[in-house]
């Protein structure tokens, strides 16, 4: 029996699909909320998790995707973005993405997020993102990643 996924789940795969990707959406039995809790629920290292994290570039949101091994520094990511980097608040990063914390996926938002991709995550052959749910991942590489975001890769401390 095939179970539906939740509407901004299906926006997710169906933008993956639209953009080249599979397309296909794994659904945990229990929500993983932490890069720690998706690694050890899919069996992968901790690095080949990609955090999606809604900042503030000056006053303008944009979508750091981020190695699960890795914390940002604000202050030294802020200046390779040539701005000031703040943490969005649970509100606006839900706002601009549509997607409820814990289960933001890299695309399918309601507008295109200026994005950054982590270059740690080109370290892992296969990656693995939540899939705009707590409980959906969808699995990826680093070049397929950059390419179906749009982003930019730079280096995340």
């Amino acid at each position: 029996m095939r179970r539906s996924l939740p509407p901004v789940t299906s926006r997710v795969s169906d933008t993956l699909i639209a953009r080249g990707h599979h397309g296909v959406i794994v659904t945990q039995s229990e929500p993983t909320h932490t890069a720690e809790q998706a690694a050890q629920a899919l069996g992968v290292a901790v690095g080949a998790i990609t955090k999606s994290l809604v900042f503030l570039l000056d006053d303008d949101p944009v979508l750091l995707l981020v190695s699960g091994a890795h914390q940002v520094d604000i202050e030294r990511t802020g200046q390779r973005l040539d701005g000031t980097l703040t943490r969005a608040s649970a509100e606006v990063a839900r706002e601009v993405t549509g997607q409820p914390i814990g289960g933001v996926a890299p695309v399918g938002h309601p507008t295109n997020l200026p994005t950054y991709v982590d270059n740690a995550l080109s370290g892992h052959r296969e990656l693995w993102a939540a899939a705009g749910h707590p409980n959906t991942v969808f699995r990826t590489s680093f070049t397929e990643l950059v390419r179906i975001t749009a982003g930019l890769a730079i280096d995340v401390d």
